[in-house]
C-alpha cells in the first residue's frame, strides 16, 4: 500500500507542476472559450488519461526488458535532467506575457480560419446531407469538438516532458499509483483551465511554474539516487 501511495504522491505532484502552464493547459483554456465546456473538458481529459495509461504501461514494461537496476539509474538521470532543463527554462523566462499562450492561441486561430473557409459555401440542405454521409467514421459517434480537443491534447503530449517523466516514474514506482496520481492531477489542471479560461491562463507565471517544477524534479532525483534498488 505504501508503494502505491508513494507512486500516487510523486505522480500527482510531478504531473501537476508539469501541466500547469503547459501547452495543453493553454489549449484547453482557449478551446473552452469557443466551444461547449463539457465537450472540451471530456475531450481533453480523455486524451490525457489515455496518454497517462500508455506512458505508465511503457514504464511498467521497461524493467521486464532491461534490469531494474538500469531502469532505476535511468529514471534518476531523467529526474536530474528534467530538473535542470526546467530550471534553465525558468531562468530564461521573462516576466511578460506568456509566449506559449500566445503561440497556442495563434495556432488555434489559424486552424479556425482554415476550417471556416472550407465550410463557408456549404449552406444548402442537399450539401449538408451529402456532408453527413461522407463525414469521417469517428464523427458519426463522437462530437467533432470532442475529437478536436482530444487530438490536440493527445498529440500535444507526445514526447512532452511530463510523458517521459511518467514513463520513468512508472518504471521505478508502483504503476497503479502513478496512473492514479497522474489522472487526478490531469483532471484538476484541465478542469481549472476549462473553468478559468484565458483569464486564468494569462495570470499563470511560466517562470514560477518552471522553477517549481525544476526543484521538484531535482528533489525526486536526489530521493531516487539515495534509494537502494530492490
Amino acid at each position: 500500500m505504501s508503494s502505491v501511495l508513494q507512486g500516487f504522491t510523486k505522480s500527482l505532484a510531478m504531473t501537476f507542476v508539469s501541466e500547469i502552464g503547459d501547452k495543453t493547459f493553454f489549449a484547453a483554456a482557449i478551446l473552452a472559450m469557443r466551444y461547449p465546456r463539457r465537450l472540451v473538458l471530456a475531450g481533453c481529459v480523455s486524451a490525457l488519461i489515455v496518454m497517462t495509461i500508455l506512458s505508465a504501461t511503457v514504464g511498467w514494461a521497461a524493467p521486464n526488458l532491461i534490469s531494474r537496476k538500469w531502469t532505476h539509474h535511468i529514471t534518476t538521470l531523467l529526474f536530474f535532467g528534467f530538473g535542470l532543463w526546467s530550471l534553465w527554462d525558468g531562468f530564461k523566462q521573462g516576466g511578460g506575457e506568456s509566449e506559449e499562450l500566445a503561440e497556442v492561441e495563434a495556432e488555434l486561430d489559424s486552424d479556425l480560419k482554415a476550417n471556416g473557409k472550407a465550410t463557408k459555401d456549404n449552406n444548402s440542405k442537399i450539401e449538408d446531407e451529402n456532408k453527413k454521409q461522407k463525414r469521417p467514421f469517428l464523427t458519426q459517434f463522437f462530437s467533432p469538438i470532442f475529437l478536436k480537443a482530444f487530438s490536440i491534447n493527445f498529440f500535444g503530449e507526445f514526447g512532452d516532458k511530463s510523458q517521459l517523466a511518467t514513463i520513468g516514474l512508472a518504471a521505478d514506482e508502483n504503476p497503479f499509483g502513478v496512473v492514479l496520481g497522474g489522472v487526478v492531477a490531469q483532471l484538476l489542471c484541465t478542469t481549472a483551465a476549462v473553468i478559468g479560461g484565458k483569464s486564468l491562463a494569462s495570470q499563470i507565471s511560466e517562470r514560477i511554474v518552471a522553477l517549481s517544477g525544476g526543484m521538484l524534479f531535482i528533489i525526486f532525483g536526489i530521493q531516487s539516487f539515495l534509494t537502494s534498488v530492490e
